[in-house]
């Protein structure tokens, strides 16, 4: 006995149409979501109330890099993932010292160039050094921000993704540049 397929050739193409649509959707989710900037502590960079999409799969690529803009879990109670742009990586030493921001490394100091910032810092931090494992982090809004000069870091493990595109509002639509890569 036979069995006969009885749905038709156009249903078929809807329920795949729309079985695909439904995979894209999950994929896209799970790998570059969007999220909403909550506060002004990266004013002039993202503004509040702006939408970026955030790539959760470069860092399984490769690790965090100075100035790249990042979404994490802060290790202290909050409700709300922040962002902020990573100033220093694991190992180095950060001081801020009128108003300018210097990275000492094994190798050199370096005195950090941020066109990106809307005033410098107005408050000093003494030599800091960043665990290993840990990233150092600024908002761009050095003097209204709640970030690493308060004398916490992020751990790897707490990063959820890297600031990639800023979608909304359209005026505003582009990439979400690293003005400290090499």
């Amino acid at each position: 006995m036979m069995i006969k397929n009885v749905m038709k050739p156009e249903y078929r193409s809807i329920i795949f149409a729309v079985g695909l649509a439904l995979i894209l959707f999950l994929i896209k989710q799970l790998t570059i979501p969007t999220t909403v900037i909550q506060y002004n502590s990266m004013e002039p960079s993202l503004a509040e109330g702006e939408r970026v999409l955030i790539n959760k799969v470069v860092y399984g690529l490769h690790e965090p890099e100075r100035g790249d803009v990042i979404i994490f879990n802060p290790t202290f109670s909050s409700n709300e993932p922040f962002i902020k742009r990573i100033i220093g990586l694991p190992g180095e030493t950060i001081d801020i010292k009128a108003g300018i921001v210097y990275i000492h490394t094994q190798e050199n100091t370096l005195k950090l160039t941020e066109p990106y910032i809307i005033e410098p810092p107005n408050y000093t931090l003494d030599s800091f050094q960043i665990p290993e494992g840990e990233y150092f982090v600024l908002g761009d809004n050095r003097n209204n921000s709640h970030d690493s000069h308060s004398g916490w870091t992020v751990s790897r493990d707490d990063i959820i993704a890297k600031a990639w595109l800023r979608i909304w509002p359209l005026d505003k639509i582009g990439v979400i540049e690293n003005p400290l890569a090499r």
